[in-house]
Parts: C-alpha cells; structure tokens; sequence
C-alpha cells in the first residue's frame, strides 16, 4: 500500500502547497507527542485522499522550512490553500478536530 501522504523537503515544499488545500505536519522522530499526531494524520490523509494533499517535513532534516513558517514547537500542523498558510494547530490534535480544520478551509 503506498503512503496516503508526501514526506516533504525545500525542493518540492512550494510546490507541494501552490494549488489546493494541503496540510504540512511539522514533525522529528524523537518527538513524543508526534508519535501519537502521526498515525492520526495518516488515517485522515487515507480518509481523504484525493481531495487534500498532506505532506509531511521532518524538522531535523528540514530546519529551514521550520524557520520559514514559525515552527517553534511540534506536531505543528499548518494549513494551505492555494500556497498561503491559512489555518495553524500547535500539539496533538484528535481526527474530528483536523477534519472538521480542513472542511473550513475547502
């Protein structure tokens, strides 16, 4: 099975989130509380495939993607729609929260 979402680094950042509704998770391997944000956002990106793109930038390995965005703290999900940063969720959030996130911004 392939993943339902993009791991995510400076070359194909921008033009991952240009056109249509994405969400970026902000994310490192040591992070405790990535490790319970990341199996929710898959299940929604699985939910959803097709109609929202997710993509996923391991901050250890991506810093300046961070720094770019104000990344201060992770999980940190931010939300784009046609490449503009448009909706921000700091720690972890439960599937009906990120859905319903997500239904606002389409």
């Amino acid at each position: 099975m392939t993943k339902s979402y993009t791991d995510l680094d400076a070359k194909k950042f921008d033009d991952f989130v240009k056109k249509g509704v994405a969400v970026i998770e902000f994310w490192a391997e040591w992070c405790g509380p990535c490790k319970i944000m990341g199996p929710v956002f898959e299940e929604v990106a699985e939910k959803t495939r097709g109609k929202t793109k997710f993509g996923k930038v391991n901050v250890d390995s991506n810093n300046e993607i961070a720094q770019k965005f104000g990344v201060m703290s992770i999980p940190t999900l931010i939300f784009f729609k046609d490449g503009e940063p448009v909706d921000r969720s700091v720690g972890v959030i439960d599937e009906s929260n990120l859905k319903k996130r997500i239904e606002r911004i389409r």
